[in-house]
């Protein structure tokens, strides 16, 4: 898509806000990224193009400037949480979202909950992405930072603007600013932003409104549908503490597990499919050349020895059998073939569980042929090619498989992350180079619940 036009409008004191509107879907949806998030830069860079463009695929889209930042009015310093919701407010009226999807990540999500909590009436649902309601620690929430990185961060200010700052702010934020956000390609544009963004004294006030804010107590008094997507415990300790003592002040709220980021991207699909499902819009299907998948490779063990044991027509016997319970148990767990492959199958499901269960199905179902399989299963984005699938969700999905031992069902750290609460047991089957892939791979093995806890 092209890059949107600026456009302006006018706060109840008179100052500007820069704000960006496209797309066409049937929903309004509101966006508030952190305060590195300006609209005539988010577009230089791959993920958050990836993000809004996927997002404006179902819905009108809208972003803005915080006052103090980017092509905003700037007189008069950075704004408040109050501030940030007065201005939110009056963006709405500029561009007619009478009652929008309201969403965030990381402290974006603040006056996003705040202003679904004091204006419900105006709020259709509420999205926070990785969220954080306090930045600094206290003796009820110890998952905040401490007095020294507070320094650390402040001080960084003097390199305002250069890399040096970018990698130093990366550098200290390394447990979250991991894969894709770790790439030089990103710090180039991590300095070339802040120095857009706002001036070094903007941004030493900006933070110290941060470390002094806390929306916990707003929490319990959002009334409209919400959707946290948080960390899980086996990535960011302090921003999965953080999420887990949001969803504690917020018991109504819909959870669904964040998907890190890699430098392929792979991730952002599934947090668009989060968003899309949680909003109720439907797909376009005259329109799709990709969608969100789990895809499972199956492939039979030794196939070559135990054909030449069994001899022509037993073992076509086999296969046939063989092919028949792969097939019902795809038919029983709403997967879709999409082809055979050698001695195995290619599949896929709308949901990550059900392609773990059918594998598993699969697998205890040719025992009595006196064969194994072996299976894999990734999620993420297939590219659709007639009946056939293609991308590099597939790809990792056949590696994936190729690593599996005999009964074995390995599955991607992805598919893991989005089948908490299904009953599946997972164990640590460790890192992994995967052929064609980048990076190196986290995977886990099935396993049966008796055998081990997750």
């Amino acid at each position: 898509m092209e890059r949107p036009g600026v456009e302006f409008a006018r706060a109840a004191d008179g100052a500007y806000l820069a704000y960006q509107a496209f797309g066409e879907g049937p929903v309004d949806i509101l966006w508030q990224d952190d305060v590195f998030s300006i609209v005539d830069e988010w577009w230089e860079e791959p993920y958050g193009r990836a993000i809004f463009e996927g997002m404006a695929a179902y819905s009108r889209v809208i972003v803005h400037d915080r006052r103090g930042t980017g092509c905003s009015s700037r007189e008069g310093g950075p704004a408040n949480l109050e501030t940030r919701v007065s201005d939110t407010l009056a963006v709405m009226e500029a561009v007619g979202a009478e009652r929008p999807v309201v969403g965030g990540v990381l402290e974006g999500g603040a006056s996003m909950a705040l202003l679904a909590a004091t204006h419900p009436e105006r709020v259709r649902s509420l999205i926070w992405l990785r969220p954080v309601p306090r930045a600094s620690a206290a003796p009820d929430y110890p998952w905040g930072v401490g007095p020294d990185y507070i320094e650390r961060d402040r001080a960084l200010t003097q390199a305002w603007g250069t890399m040096e700052y970018a990698r130093a702010f990366i550098d200290l934020n390394a447990g979250v600013m991991e894969g894709f956000w770790s790439t030089r390609s990103y710090m180039e544009y991590l300095a070339r932003l802040s120095r857009r963004t706002c001036t070094p004294d903007m941004a030493e006030q900006l933070n110290t409104i941060w470390y002094d804010t806390d929306i916990r107590s707003v929490l319990p008094t959002v009334q409209v549908p919400t959707l946290l997507v948080l960390d899980q415990e086996d990535g960011d300790i302090e921003l999965a503490g953080m999420g887990r003592h949001v969803a504690e002040l917020m018991p109504h709220a819909e959870v669904e597990p964040y998907v890190p980021v890699t430098e392929d991207l792979v991730g952002v699909g599934i947090g668009l499919e989060q968003i899309r499902r949680f909003i109720g819009v439907e797909r376009r299907p005259d329109d799709l050349d990709s969608v969100l998948a789990t895809v499972l490779f199956t492939d039979i063990v030794d196939s070559t020895k135990r054909s030449a044991e069994l001899g022509d027509h037993d073992w076509r016997a086999v296969r046939r059998r063989h092919d028949e319970i792969v097939r019902t148990e795809l038919e029983r767990h709403r997967g879709r073939e999409i082809k055979t492959l050698g001695d195995g199958f290619l599949a896929t499901f709308e949901g990550p569980a059900r392609g773990v269960h059918c594998a598993r199905a699969i697998v205890a179902g040719v025992h009595s042929l006196g064969i194994e399989i072996r299976a894999g299963l990734h999620t993420g984005e297939v590219e659709l090619e007639g009946d056939d699938i293609a991308g590099i969700a597939v790809a990792i999905g056949s590696r994936v498989g190729a690593l599996a031992g005999p009964s074995e069902v390995l599955v991607s750290r992805t598919v893991k992350d989005l089948t908490a609460g299904s009953g599946l047991v997972f164990v640590d089957a460790g890192e992994h180079d995967l052929k064609g892939v980048p990076d190196r791979w986290q995977l886990y093995r099935v396993t049966d619940e008796s055998a081990v806890s997750s």
